[in-house]
């Protein structure tokens, strides 16, 4: 699987978002409850209008939480990594 670039967002719950157009996946990087970079999940059939909205969004957690975690058959997860191993954002 390619690696999605990530940015970092002003968010208590999530330190980062990325998107691949090309296979539809949306790229999270959660924070733990100390505020930290913790796991990143990939969600699938995510489109460029669905992250578009999630962009957007005046509150990513909330917008999380009412747009995407409630839809696991929509929006399948994986988890792709359990903690950072580098930077949140990439350097390129």
């Amino acid at each position: 699987m390619n690696r999605i670039a990530l940015n970092d967002v002003d968010s208590s719950q999530i330190a980062a978002i990325g998107h691949d157009p090309e296979t539809n996946t949306l790229a999270i990087r959660f924070k733990t409850w100390k505020g930290e970079p913790s796991s990143l999940y990939h969600y699938a059939n995510f489109t460029a209008d669905d992250f578009a909205a999630f962009q957007e969004a005046e509150s990513k957690g909330r917008h999380f939480g009412a747009h995407i975690k409630p839809f696991p058959e929509k929006y399948p997860y994986t988890r792709v990594e359990a903690k950072p191993s580098a930077p949140i954002a990439d350097a390129a």
